[in-house]
């Protein structure tokens, strides 16, 4: 499994890496659905700093990040509860309670990108700052900017009022 496709998936929530529900779900090759009743059978596996529900605001942040959140545009593309952020530790124990082939292939895979984010982080610390730094700085710019699209995108929604019709009335 390429690594870039893994640090894509990985998100900064609350000044931890973590991996949402829906993108283990996807690696996992099983649905979101059935990820979180496993999780909720073993929950004494998953204490809060293993595992969290996002907030809203944390949610629309992730999802104004993600471009091409939805390809299928069609029935269940809304979520009713909002998704679950897996730390590290918090996906270690999830190779603990899914068993098949394609979960402990892909845990290891998620396991050694993890592994070389914190090392690239180690060697490269003035990298690391500066990016924070960054961050820090354009944070509230990129947030009034995706204010602004998700204001445009309601109110588009909204009914115009009806014109009256121009040609020939048959």
């Amino acid at each position: 499994m390429p690594s870039a496709l893994l640090q894509s998936k990985i998100h900064e929530i609350r000044n931890q890496k973590v991996m949402l529900d829906y993108d283990l779900a996807a690696l996992y090759d099983i649905e979101t659905k059935v990820l979180n009743q496993a999780v909720k059978r073993h929950i004494k596996r998953f204490p809060l700093d293993f595992m969290f529900q996002i907030t809203e605001d944390e949610n629309n942040f992730i999802r104004s990040q993600i471009v091409t959140l939805y390809k299928n545009i069609g029935r269940g593309k809304h979520r009713k509860y909002l998704p679950f952020a897996f730390t590290e530790q918090g996906i270690a124990m999830l190779s603990g309670i899914l068993n098949s082939d394609v979960a402990i292939h892909v845990n290891i895979a998620i396991m050694r990108t993890f592994v070389m984010i914190r090392k690239f982080a180690l060697q490269h610390p003035d990298f690391t700052e500066k990016l924070m730094a960054l961050e820090s700085k354009y944070d509230q710019q990129f947030k009034t900017v995706y204010e602004a699209l998700d204001y445009l995108i309601k109110n588009n929604n909204n009914e115009k009022p009806a014109r009256k019709q121009i040609g020939y009335k048959s």
